[in-house]
């Protein structure tokens, strides 16, 4: 009996995950190729979708199975942990209020991205007032008296605070400050590309570089997206990317970061398709493998050394003369308006913003009439510019029009984990600058894949990286690579 609970249990929620994969699907094609004038249909069969969904994941029988069944073995502990732990979260939350969710952040993505065309943060206000507090709601049943915020974060990465995540950012803010004067005051700076790029070979070039990194296109795709992003698990798993003929960089590097999702997603053991554990653990193990794909790997001295050579090749003289020089034009330090193009000595200063500015916005302490304004003064502080326009500034992530209150804190939490991960790597694997000066990074990737990705959700997400590392997750690995790496480019 208690074999056959399990074993409806586990049928259930795999139908479940796979409706769940057509939902993905309807938001992957908004973001890609649906026309404009759908926006409002695609709402109403989002909000559909929705309701079947948390009809599903609250059944009453649920309950029944979960009380029913004594699992035995890690993979069945751990399924039923997740079923579990969804199951009592799903049921916390109004039917009602998770179809209105899910209708309003389906509009609200495209009024988000209209404004940001027309920089006009007026015309996105109403709309993200409703989002926020739909998403107040939803964090306020949740938490079920505690801080709504927290039971927010909690859906991107288990376990974590509010507290936890400023304790984290307490910890890096002195250090990356530090090294941004004396980077940004450093004598030598290195020269910054230049150029025109045309779109259709940086594509050719981005699917080359996807597929070095591991990328499955028999089972993926890349198209173009206002925002790049990934989607899907298993063997339908997409992402996207962007194109700036005057800055290949946004193009390559923003398909790196994607195929990093995208692997994880990919390389999960496949006994586990449409199951609990069959997916990333977390968004911060989740962007571990983003960032590390992205950032120790791809932007690597080795690697970009062979890129260098690519980009001669495919594109020509464009004014740099040496790898070295090109090295630097990758890594080059600038305080820049945006998060997704930011260098890595910025980059967990937009997330400290952003994660100080929604805080407050879901505990009520900042009222989103001033929240443009909150944003460029606390800019003007972090950054020592002025937001030139709110593309530049309160508009130009899509997370919050999304509803995704939570999500950013792991973008830095993604780091640290990367940073451990990368130590040990590197530990591991000491004559893999040789491998990636020749445009392969498989062992660095093959790496990642079993002692990260293979197991989903297998453990908890500092398990992972601990069990991964050998060690505990802490910010020192990261403020050390950091430094090592920026003081030799800007020798300071």
């Amino acid at each position: 009996m208690r074999n056959d609970a399990y074993e409806a249990l586990l049928a259930h929620v795999r139908e479940t995950a796979a409706l769940e994969s057509v939902a993905g699907r309807l938001g992957w094609d908004q973001e890609t190729v649906m026309p404009r004038g759908s926006a409002l249909q695609r709402a109403e069969e989002m909000a559909a979708m929705e309701g079947v969904l948390h009809a599903r994941r609250t059944d009453e029988r649920i309950a029944e199975w979960l009380d029913a069944v004594e699992p035995e073995g890690a993979v069945a502990k751990a399924q039923v942990a997740r079923v579990a732990r969804a199951h009592s979260r799903a049921t916390r939350v109004p039917a009602d209020l998770a179809q209105e969710i899910a209708r309003v952040t389906s509009v609200s993505q495209g009024i988000w991205a209209e404004a940001r065309a027309a920089d006009d943060v007026a015309a996105f206000l109403p709309t993200l007032t409703e989002v926020i507090r739909l998403k107040r709601e939803e964090g306020a049943a949740l938490a079920q008296g505690g801080d709504p915020y927290d039971a927010l974060v909690d859906d991107y990465e288990p376990g974590m605070t509010g507290a936890d995540i400023a304790a984290m950012f307490g910890a890096l803010r002195p250090r990356l400050v530090a090294l941004r004067e004396r980077v940004l005051g450093a004598a030598k700076q290195p020269a910054p590309l230049e150029g025109n790029f045309g779109s259709e070979a940086q594509l050719r070039l981005a699917r080359d570089v996807a597929a070095a990194f591991g990328y499955d296109f028999s089972r993926g795709r890349i198209d173009i997206a206002v925002h790049p992003f990934s989607s899907g698990s298993g063997n339908d798993v997409r992402i996207t990317t962007r194109v700036s003929e005057s800055d290949p960089f946004n193009c390559l590097y923003s398909t790196i970061h994607e195929v990093g999702h995208a692997a994880y997603e990919q390389n999960v053991d496949p006994d586990y398709l449409l199951t609990p554990i069959g997916q990333g653990v977390s968004m911060g193990v989740h962007e571990s493998q983003s960032r590390i794909f992205e950032n120790q790997l791809g932007r690597s001295e080795a690697f970009t050394g062979w890129l260098y050579g690519e980009m001669r090749d495919r594109f020509g003289d464009f004014g740099i003369g040496s790898a070295r020089g090109f090295f630097g034009a990758v890594n080059r330090v600038r305080p820049g308006y945006i998060r997704t193009e930011a260098d890595e000595v910025h980059y967990n200063l937009h997330v400290m913003l952003r994660f100080d500015l929604e805080r407050a916005l879901m505990r009520g302490q900042l009222d989103v009439t001033d929240l443009e304004t909150a944003w460029n003064d606390r800019f003007k502080a972090d950054f020592g510019v002025a937001v030139d326009r709110p593309s530049h500034g309160v508009l130009q992530d899509v997370h919050w029009s999304v509803g995704l209150f939570g999500y950013f804190p792991t973008y830095t939490l993604g780091n640290v984990y990367a940073g451990c991960l990368h130590r040990a790597l590197r530990a591991d694997l000491p004559d893999l600058d040789a491998r990636m000066a020749a445009g392969d990074p498989s062992p660095a990737t093959e790496w990642l894949r079993e002692k990260v990705q293979r197991h989903g959700a297998l453990m908890a997400p500092r398990e992972v990286i601990a069990q991964a590392c050998g060690f505990e997750p802490s910010p020192e690995p990261l403020l050390d690579y950091l430094e090592a790496k920026f003081g030799g480019i800007y020798e300071v």
